[in-house]
């Protein structure tokens, strides 16, 4: 069974197609958006060994022509010696115009692929094929696409919209369980923001999703994908207050992954975890939401093997001062106001604009302590 979720942004609208066995018909699904029946790969070496040899055979099979760069895993490629890398080898390859840029990999490889693909050349098109579980429910979706920088994480880039998002499921079993765990956290942020019924799915299905159950994950990533969906075709470019709610927990997050320099002691979706649990202990402590939500969000995030308590997650010691820094450059602040995505209960996200920076300090300082 295939799904596909339509992205209606006008001219720029695009599927989303989420299913078994893509892969093998890659070439079939991509040929429509090869103008020249070139097509320029970006991956990392990890996909590369392991999934590389389907992904030639089926864009040979379908007539395209095809070139592979091959950059190294982890966040720190998303740089920008990692951009100016990866630009200066499709530069050299003789990338044109109306070629095709496709993006295999996870979350840094379509972040980086996509953020090329927007300037080699004033803008060639590109195609997410993302293969990490958090890359196909979250950073494929939507067009954002950015570099990290030591001032703060994705604080470079430009929302560039692929022409299709190709998910196949089937990678997913290949990923280790910790990558797996990573992406859920994406998955259940859906619960958290705007949908409390899913959220009490996910506490019941959370096993059954990281163990790959194809039942069960092919329901939480089309709803997923859906909901993001929704919500991009509503705020493309993150204006109305809307978009700003997938950020949900990214605050703290990006700040916590910064301060660690982006090492992969740390994934995204490790971050993100701790960060929505922080978000919910502070709109508990400002009274937005009740104590007992913010205990029920940071209970099934355990449950799920998240470690919420800032002294274990990896990279502590934590200095409050430099996370508050952090969190003062994120790109939602404003005017040195702390821009936060908060909740009133499960299910119920908003955005607060001029966070009380005391009673955000004083929670890392209770959370480090």
């Amino acid at each position: 069974m295939t799904e596909i979720v339509h992205v209606n942004l006008g001219a720029r609208s695009y599927d989303v197609r989420i299913g078994s066995g893509l892969l093998a018909q890659a070439g079939e699904l991509i040929a429509p958006f090869a103008k020249t029946k070139r097509v320029f790969i970006v991956t990392d070496q990890n996909v590369a060994k392991l999934h590389r040899p389907a992904l030639i055979a089926s864009l040979d099979a379908a007539g395209l022509k095809n070139w592979t760069v091959t950059l190294a895993p982890g966040e720190a490629s998303k740089s920008f010696e990692g951009l100016e890398l990866l630009c200066r080898h499709l530069l050299q390859a003789g990338i044109n115009r109306n070629d095709l840029v496709l993006a295999f990999g996870g979350g840094v490889i379509g972040d980086l692929a996509g953020l090329a693909a927007g300037l080699v050349k004033r803008g060639v098109d590109f195609v997410q094929m993302p293969t990490t579980l958090l890359a196909q429910i979250d950073s494929s979706v939507g067009g954002k696409t950015a570099i990290d920088t030591p001032e703060g994480k994705n604080l470079v880039g430009l929302i560039n919209q692929p022409r299709a998002v190709i998910a196949d499921t089937d990678v997913i079993a290949t990923l280790p369980e910790r990558e797996r765990r990573a992406g859920y956290a994406e998955i259940v942020k859906v619960g958290m923001i705007g949908d409390p019924a899913f959220f009490q799915w996910c506490e019941a299905n959370a096993g059954a999703v990281l163990a790959c159950d194809r039942e069960a994950l092919a329901y939480a990533i089309g709803l997923a994908v859906a909901f993001k969906a929704r919500i991009v075709e509503e705020d493309e470019r993150e204006e109305l207050d809307k978009r700003a709610l997938l950020n949900l927990g990214h605050t703290f997050a990006h700040a916590l992954e910064a301060h660690g320099e982006y090492s992969s002691a740390l994934l995204h979706g490790e971050a993100v975890g701790a960060g929505m649990a922080l978000a919910f202990a502070l709109s508990a402590e400002l009274g937005f939401c009740a104590s007992a939500d913010a205990a029920r969000v940071r209970a099934h995030l355990n449950a799920a093997g998240f470690i919420t308590d800032l002294k274990q997650l990896p990279g502590a010691p934590f200095a409050v001062e430099r996370l508050m820094d952090l969190m003062a450059r994120d790109k939602k602040a404003e005017a040195g106001r702390l821009v936060l995505i908060l909740a009133r209960g499960i299910g119920r996200a908003f955005v607060e604009r001029g966070a009380p920076a005391d009673a955000v300090r004083e929670l890392l300082q209770t959370e480090t302590r």
